[in-house]
């Protein structure tokens, strides 16, 4: 099922663009199991925004991701992400859904048996990437995106916390992801090197690219304030910074 596309209208002489809605949801719940974690979800994210997602340990904001990338099903209320409906999402679907999404995790998910050159060569291999001519280019290109230009011989071990999630950012971005999901990606990370991260996050949010990020670190919504869902009380719902 296609979400609404980007659409132009013309109004004499001038053009107005119509957002392009990248993530909708109506009225979902969402379950663990057979236990609810949130329900009543109403929310849509629109192509560029740079959107928080708040909330205690224990909130549910990594199950509403799961949801997103598919690790969770949607069984209940519709919801549609790059063009994928998530109710209707089939287990041989995911992998293409997964395609389309960038994932940052708060551990990294490092392969550490590899350099940070074939850590990347994995994930294209994986995705159908078959020229070294374009593969090599594209993770020169990821990389230098992140800061990371001159650490792809070296291993994850080898590598701080902070240089470890940008390179877990430049591995998100490999196959040009609509919507990058960060599932608190600074939560490992000493308050200097997670406003370092954050910086290599808005570029890349300022270069076009939508991300939603769930964290509990308020401080960094003081210092790169944007807009801002929380999980409370088994909802979701927007919050105006002064209330954060």
């Amino acid at each position: 099922m296609k979400t609404r596309s980007e659409v132009l209208i013309f109004t004499g002489n001038k053009s107005t663009i119509m957002n392009e809605v990248i993530l909708e949801l109506r009225d979902v719940a969402i379950y663990q199991r057979e236990n609810l974690v949130l329900s009543d979800i109403n929310l849509s994210i629109n192509k560029g925004e740079f959107v928080y997602l708040i909330g205690k340990t224990g909130s549910g904001k990594s199950s509403f991701m799961k949801t997103l990338y598919g690790d969770l099903p949607l069984t209940q209320g519709s919801g549609e992400i790059v063009d994928f409906d998530l109710r209707t999402l089939k287990e041989k679907d995911i992998p293409f859904l997964r395609r389309k999404l960038g994932i940052v995790f708060q551990d990294f998910k490092l392969l550490p048996d590899r350099t940070i050159y074939d850590n990347l060569l994995f994930v294209l291999k994986a995705t159908g990437w078959t020229s070294k001519e374009l593969i090599d280019n594209k993770i020169d290109e990821v990389l230098k995106k992140v800061g990371m230009a001159t650490k792809g011989f070296k291993y994850p071990h080898q590598l701080s916390g902070g240089e470890q999630q940008r390179v877990a950012i430049a591995r998100a971005l490999l196959n040009d992801p609509e919507l990058i999901l960060a599932d608190e990606p600074t939560g490992n990370l000493d308050p200097q090197t997670s406003v370092e991260v954050m910086k290599v996050l808005k570029e890349i949010n300022n270069s076009g690219r939508t991300i939603l990020m769930a964290t509990h670190d308020y401080a960094l919504l003081l210092k790169f304030p944007s807009k801002t869902l929380k999980c409370d009380g088994s909802k979701v719902f927007e919050v105006v910074q002064k209330s954060v």
